[in-house]
């Protein structure tokens, strides 16, 4: 949990008076529980960057996240990003979502669970010996002693056990709790068992999309791992973002009064109790709005339709 902190500014003013939301069903990650529905902010700028004032209005998105209830937030250095014109594979990173949320929440309740992921560098993955230096640049922004998740982000790599194994001595020298998995094959997690425990895998993976990764999900759920999965709502939009439209989803949707967004979400929490959601966004709106997903009881005969979608 994010309680070992240094230089917290900011203190967060709370109303006692706006109700939690209903989305309340809790999964462990690692050792500590955390609402099934968090806050991802990888979108915290929308899709084109923002304006002058974007800090400032995610600040006051990200307090209105907690007061709702979210204790789950998934950050990296490079956060938020936006897709460059046209593409739906390459990202502009903004640098600066660490800082927003010690900014915004510091200092930090004691079931506020942060994580955070490394690897990824301008020029690709980083080097084993780089990983030091980018846990050490995550725990100065967000003004934390220990993150409380990191993920190896690995791309193109046959064996993760060098990276993974650098930062399992970053856990016995207490600088990460937990550790996690992004964007890896079933090989990659069995190397890294090998080294330490995984706490979470996180992988694409949605309504028709990802589901490649249906067997590395079940695996998850049986070894109790939690599995969080991205591009949950945008699917094969990726890093443009924005919700995948869908005919037949949208039907679903009009007959529970639910959005687009809100099926998505609801399937992915039905894939099991260990998958975790953290939709993000720049909008209070659609903020509000994931978080009452479930909220939305699909029927079978709803996810016999969603289940049938393959890429």
């Amino acid at each position: 949990m994010a309680n070992s902190q240094k230089n917290a500014i900011l203190p967060t003013n709370l109303s006692s008076e706006i109700p939690k939301s209903k989305s309340a069903e809790f999964c462990r990650l690692g050792n500590v529980e955390v609402r099934r529905i968090g806050f991802g902010t990888k979108r915290l700028a929308g899709s084109t960057g923002g304006g002058s004032d974007v800090q400032e209005q995610a600040i006051a998105l990200l307090r209105r996240a907690v007061e709702l209830g979210v204790n789950h937030l998934d950050t990296a250095s490079f956060y938020p990003s936006y897709a460059l014109p046209g593409e739906t594979r390459q990202f502009q990173g903004l640098d600066w979502a660490n800082d927003v949320i010690r900014r915004a929440l510091g200092p930090y309740s004691d079931d506020l669970v942060i994580a955070t992921k490394v690897g990824p560098t301008e020029r690709g993955l980083a080097r084993p010996d780089e990983l030091p230096a980018l846990v050490e640049r995550d725990l100065q922004a967000l003004g934390l002693e220990t993150l409380d998740v990191v993920y190896l982000r690995q791309g193109g790599l046959h064996s993760i056990a060098e990276h993974f194994g650098v930062l399992a001595e970053l856990q016995a020298k207490g600088m990460i709790r937990h550790l996690g998995l992004s964007n890896v094959r079933a090989q990659h997690l069995d190397q890294a068992l090998d080294i330490a425990r995984v706490a979470a895998v996180q992988n694409r993976y949605g309504v028709g999309f990802g589901r490649a990764n249906d067997d590395l999900v079940r695996r998850c759920g049986d070894e109790g791992i939690a599995f969080v999965p991205f591009f949950a709502l945008a699917a094969d939009g990726r890093e443009a973002g924005g919700v995948s439209q869908s005919d037949a989803i949208q039907k679903i949707a009009a007959r529970h009064g639910a959005t687009p967004a809100q099926v998505r979400l609801a399937w992915t929490l039905s894939r099991g109790d260990h998958v975790l959601a953290i939709p993000g966004t720049s909008s209070q709106r659609h903020l509000e709005e994931n978080l009452a997903a479930g909220e939305v009881h699909l029927s079978p005969a709803d996810l016999a339709v969603l289940d049938s979608f393959i890429d």
